[in-house]
């Protein structure tokens, strides 16, 4: 197949567990002998217009304008307009303009189109706004697709309930467990002789790391011996530093920074409870990593995360600092308890959440539609 994927962004040009699956996800069907294009957004100017990398092409284009931390480019349309020999276009999410670019390409034309749902609502505006823009151009969007991919059978039903009439297929965000293993080297980035509780994301506002660092204080003052690692990197940074401050357990919490994909399976083997207070996620890449490394996790209970998470975790209403310290000083002082979560989350991953099992569904998915049956 002649596949055409649009993403916003796409590893290594941008970090996180989004750009990542675009990446290995190009990989992988390129190494199966598809034919993969990116087109992606990027205002990096030391970045070419048009790349061959990993067996893949990355097409880049300029933004022209953005909204709600929504990058637009009449780059993209201008392609995308043109763009009239490919088997099949792969967009992913459809909080990006440029997935809704690729439904009007669809609308227009007659090449099939799947969208791979990341999460209904993004980290960068109230949820009303896209409450609003789910009963609106977001349906729209679904509704013009041939097929939507969603990673669980909770999320499809959530995609159902704003009213899409397209199909909808379940396709796993899985992990290779052969990179995020228990076993191996941890991390020299972590020094620590007491339990480790580590935070990965972005820092912005929709993750929530200031509750990681509220409900961290709260477990440190019983469980002194106890470090937080915030890894990433983002706008709250200086204030998070100050919260610590102020909450008097700085010299306890550590900033990494963003850290390399290569070197997150040494981290998560370095922690023992992975935490995400977030308040909007599709199925976090970062759980998912945790678990396979045996790490066991404290999250929000999101409607379609939570049934995930209590295989191998706990959960606690969102935004509720209270609850979360609760939950997190749960595990800390039951290490028998957290072991045994982080082992059932291995085999969680082993059997639901496998990376080769993703590709090969996802690309069947796109067989099924294309313009040339394999």
């Amino acid at each position: 197949m002649r596949i055409l994927r649009v993403a916003q962004k796409v590893y290594p040009d941008v970090k996180g567990g989004g750009p990542y699956h675009v990446h290995a996800m190009s990989r992988d069907q390129a190494d199966r002998g598809h034919d993969v294009t990116v087109l992606t957004v990027s205002d990096d100017d030391s970045k070419p217009r048009r790349e061959e990398r990993d067996g893949y092409t990355v097409v880049r284009r300029k933004p022209t304008a953005e909204l709600l931390g929504n990058d637009i480019s009449s780059g993209v349309a201008k392609f995308l307009a043109s763009a009239g020999d490919y088997d099949v276009i792969h967009a992913h999410s459809h909080l990006y303009f440029s997935t809704n670019l690729a439904a009007l390409k669809r609308r227009l034309g007659d090449i099939p189109l799947a969208i791979t749902n990341h999460g209904l609502y993004s980290q960068n505006a109230p949820e009303w706004v896209f409450d609003a823009y789910l009963k609106t151009a977001g349906r729209w969007t679904f509704d013009s697709a041939d097929v939507v991919l969603c990673y669980t059978e909770e999320d499809r039903e959530r995609v159902q309930g704003f009213g899409v009439n397209t199909d909808i297929e379940v396709v796993s965000n899985g992990i290779d467990q052969t990179r995020f293993t228990p076993e191996g080297p941890r991390s020299d980035l972590v020094d620590s002789d007491g339990p480790v509780v580590l935070f990965v994301g972005r820092l912005v506002d929709g993750k929530r790391p200031q509750d990681a660092v509220r409900a961290f204080a709260g477990v440190h003052r019983e469980h002194t011996d106890t470090e937080l690692y915030l890894c990433g990197d983002g706008p709250l940074h200086d204030k998070l530093q100050t919260q610590a401050a102020e909450l008097g357990v700085s010299e306890a919490v550590t900033f990494l920074g963003h850290v390399s994909y290569d070197e997150m399976p040494k981290v998560y083997r370095s922690a023992d409870i992975l935490v995400l207070p977030s308040r909007a996620e599709g199925l976090p890449r970062t759980v998912l990593e945790a678990f396979a490394a045996e790490t066991p996790a404290v999250t929000s209970d999101l409607e379609h995360v939570a049934p995930v998470v209590r295989h191998a975790g706990k959960t606690y209403p969102t935004g509720n600092t209270d609850a979360f310290e609760d939950a997190l000083s749960e595990l800390l002082s039951n290490p028998k308890r957290a072991k045994s979560l982080g082992e059932d989350g291995r085999k969680l991953v082993n059997c639901r959440f496998r990376w080769e099992e993703t590709v090969t569904k996802t690309t069947a998915a796109l067989g099924r539609i294309s313009k040339v049956k394999n």
